[in-house]
């Protein structure tokens, strides 16, 4: 197994909406508003209305559950899931919450990336898992991610 480069991510972001602890933990809500993303076979913008349904555990592990749509730049549509974790010292995670810059390597934040599309010149993405190591900044994530071949 390798990874193959696939593409970077950038991810805009409403803030936070905090719906607070719930019986499955803390829930949060993050909006898309949109973005770009950029690799050799895979180029094109982020649509705004997806969302990041995310739980923040006691540990202060974040589960990420995002489901958005992608348009690639020849006019494809692509819904693409992330499902991952984010986690670290108490004090990096208050200060990626206070919307402050934060070297990525001070914390660990990585997806497991799936497509979905019925557009024939992108088939290959239903048959493709991805993984992605990411970044929080106050308004995006960013993140690159690649294929598993």
């Amino acid at each position: 197994m390798n990874l193959e480069y696939l593409a970077t991510f950038e991810v805009e972001l409403d803030p936070v909406l905090d719906l607070g602890r719930s019986p499955w933990g803390h829930r949060r809500v993050i909006t898309v508003t949109g973005g770009t993303f950029e690799g050799p076979r895979l180029t094109g913008t982020v649509l705004p209305g997806g969302a990041d349904w995310q739980i923040l555990h006691a540990d202060h592990t974040a589960a990420i559950d995002t489901r958005y749509t992608l348009r690639t730049h020849d006019d494809a549509y692509l819904y693409l899931t992330t499902n991952g974790v984010r986690h670290g010292p108490p004090e990096v995670l208050r200060r990626l919450a206070a919307g402050e810059e934060v070297d990525p390597a001070a914390y660990y934040f990585r997806l497991f990336c799936r497509f979905e599309t019925g557009d024939e010149r992108y088939h290959w993405l239903n048959r493709t898992l991805a993984v992605a190591s990411a970044a929080r900044t106050a308004g995006a994530v960013h993140y690159t991610a690649f294929t598993l071949t």
